[in-house]
This record gives structure tokens, C-alpha cells and sequence, in this order.
């Protein structure tokens, strides 16, 4: 894999339980949504469905452990959800997931099939390594708001995403920066499945294979690499 990733001991010592595995992918192909990417869509929210029988996606395990973390580190989750949730929550009303572009799909359906925090971005625009770290609030943070570029600057403690840039994405996964995002032109990309304990570490790599052949599906001869190990875990404090 040829773009660094590393996570800082503060967000170790933070949550513990805290994995992710990465999927490397050049070759890629991307375009407007489809009708073969939506039907994706479409399945992945039935298979949610099923896999909440009834429960709100914040009751889920794994997405309370993703809320306790959020509030650790002095975010309020039911406002500032994780990017599985906030997926989950769409995908359970009348109005259903959006429809962003072949690429973003396929990795919002693993995301919600799975309720698994997934990412996207395009290895082009990403400058240097990335690295989840507790930010100090001076970071810059571009994003657009009514149409305008603006910068916004985490939280001190918050955790974040960061390249040499500046972050790609705040409050861990909950919001991400347009300077990295996939978009129709993307041809490298790197995709991140992010887990806390109690997911064991299989089942973040069950939704990566399938995320993988998702890949090679729609972009035929593309060169996936996907990570295969957990990051080493931070001691526990004494």
C-alpha cells in the first residue's frame, strides 16, 4: 500500500477498541450513479432492515460504542453522528440514500449494509500521509457553506483525519472535506472501514471483501489492495 496511514497513541489511548482496515484501489472507473449502483443502495437497506429487526440504529452495539467514543471526546452523537448512523437513519426513511456517484455508492451501501463506518478519497488529491490524530483547534478544515469555500478549524480534542494539507474529515468520520472527496474524475482511491469493539475484527473484513469485489465489479482490471491485518493496539494507560 502506497499511502501512509497512521494513528496517533492519544486516539489509541482514547478507544481502545478502535480498528480499521484499508482498500487501495487504482484503475478505478467512476461516473454518475447508476441503475446497478442504486439497486446496491436499495439492497443494502433491506439488509439493514433485517439486520435491526425493529431497533434504531443507535442501539446497535457497535454504533453505541462509536456514540460513547464520540462523547469521550466531547462531541454530542445524536447531533454529530458517525457516518454509519447518520447513513443508517437515511436509509430507513421513505426518501432512502442519495445517489452521489458509482464509486460512493458502492462504498455507502457496504457502510450501511454492514453499519460500519465507511470512507472514501481520492489518493490524487490526498498530500502526503493521513493520520487520525486529537487536534489542537488550529487545524484548517476547507469546506463550502452557501456556496462559498470557507475554512472552519476543529475542536481542541476532537479527532480528525489529516493530511500535510489540513484535515479531510471532522469529528473522526462524520463529516469529510470536499478537497478529497471521490469524484466522477477519480482513478486512485483510498477507502477506510473504521470499527470499534464489540465488531470483531472478521466482521470488518467480511464487509471489505465484499466491498473489494464490489470494486473490481465496477471497475474491471483495477488493482485493489486491501490491508488484511489490524494496526497494533495502543497498551491500555496504566
Amino acid at each position: 500500500m502506497s499511502l501512509s496511514l497512521t494513528v496517533s497513541d492519544e486516539v489509541r489511548a482514547l478507544a481502545p477498541g478502535f480498528t480499521h482496515l484499508a482498500i487501495e484501489a487504482h484503475g478505478l472507473v467512476n461516473g454518475p450513479s447508476t441503475e446497478a449502483s442504486s439497486a446496491l443502495l436499495d439492497d443494502a437497506a433491506r439488509r439493514l432492515a433485517v439486520r435491526l429487526d425493529g431497533r434504531a440504529p443507535h442501539e446497535d452495539p457497535h454504533m453505541a460504542a462509536w456514540r460513547e467514543v464520540y462523547t469521550a471526546f466531547g462531541s454530542k452523537p445524536s447531533r454529530t453522528r458517525n457516518s454509519a448512523e447518520a447513513l443508517a437513519k437515511r436509509a430507513l426513511t421513505d426518501a432512502g440514500l442519495p445517489r452521489i456517484n458509482v464509486l460512493v455508492d458502492l462504498y455507502n451501501a457496504i457502510s450501511v449494509a454492514h453499519l460500519i463506518p465507511v470512507g472514501g478519497e481520492d489518493l490524487d488529491r490526498v498530500q502526503g500521509g493521513m493520520r487520525l490524530v486529537r487536534a489542537t483547534g488550529d487545524e484548517d478544515f476547507v469546506t463550502v457553506a452557501g456556496g462559498e469555500e470557507t475554512v472552519e478549524h476543529p475542536d481542541p480534542g476532537e479527532v480528525i483525519w489529516q493530511d500535510e494539507a489540513g484535515v479531510t474529515c471532522r469529528r473522526w468520520n462524520w463529516r469529510q472535506g470536499p478537497r478529497t472527496r471521490l469524484t466522477e474524475e477519480t482513478v486512485s482511491g483510498i477507502f477506510l472501514l473504521e470499527s470499534m469493539a464489540p465488531m470483531p475484527y472478521a466482521d470488518v473484513e467480511k464487509a471489505a471483501t465484499e466491498l473489494a469485489e464490489l470494486l473490481e465489479k465496477f471497475s474491471p482490471g483495477a488493482r485493489i489492495d486491501v490491508t488484511t491485518e489490524p494496526l497494533p493496539r495502543a497498551p491500555a494507560p496504566e
